[in-house]
């Protein structure tokens, strides 16, 4: 998986209190689960995302624990237009 491909997903959970503060939880459809903090500076957003929200997240990894993303973000209008 390319580290810098961002990947349209959908926020499955939100958890505020973790073990290292907020994160939220999205699945991708051959990966499975990806966690993502919802703290800079992985999460720069002035809000949280809601369940069932589209979000955008690139540099995955994988650890032990399983897949987890570097960077997360709202998917914007943008988003959606075709490239020219």
């Amino acid at each position: 998986m390319a580290k810098d491909e961002n990947h349209h997903v959908i926020v499955e959970k939100i958890i505020l209190e973790g073990r290292h503060g907020p994160y939220g939880v999205a699945r991708f459809l051959k990966l499975g689960s990806v966690t993502f903090s919802l703290k800079p500076p992985v999460w720069n957003e002035a809000d949280f995302p809601e369940l069932g929200s589209y979000v955008i997240l690139s540099q995955v990894r994988k650890k032990r624990a399983g897949w987890y993303a570097k960077h997360g973000r709202h998917v914007v209008p943008s988003d959606e237009q075709p490239s020219t």
